[in-house]
């Protein structure tokens, strides 16, 4: 973690993009949890672009990211968080988006990118993280 004045910018960076990714993960999965049909609708996604187990596998990942969304809200276990983001994101960039445009394949690809620094650099400063030491 740094300390002073200039290690501000760069925690409130870190809170703001722990902040917004966390909401996005929740928005997106809400529809899932709160509608059984738009869950079966998923279900079928994942088979249409051949993952295994998608009955089993499209309440696991929706859950998972509602997981992920609250615990970078809270700033908790920021790394580990995500490195599971980036992993999820990267699978669904080789399985589902590999075909697309940049701009479709971008909201995933960035996903990854996120994830992968928060799972380097960890939640900051204002993170819960950092309560407990293992902050930056």
């Amino acid at each position: 973690m740094t300390r002073g004045a200039a290690g501000r910018p760069a925690d409130l960076a870190l809170l703001l993009a722990r902040l917004v990714t966390g909401a996005f993960l929740i928005h997106e999965v809400w529809d899932n949890i709160a509608d059984r049909a738009r869950m079966r609708e998923f279900a079928g996604f994942l088979a249409v672009h051949r993952f295994p187990a998608p009955t089993l596998l499209a309440p696991a990942t929706v859950y998972a990211q509602l997981a992920m969304g609250l615990l970078l809200i809270a700033g908790g276990f920021v790394r580990a968080t995500g490195a599971a983001l980036a992993a999820m994101f990267a699978v669904a960039v080789v399985m589902v988006h590999r075909a697309q445009s940049p701009r479709e394949i971008w909201p995933a690809a960035a996903l990854v990118l996120i994830g992968a620094l928060l799972a380097a650099i960890g939640g900051g400063r204002y993170a819960l993280d950092a309560r407990r030491g293992r902050g930056r």
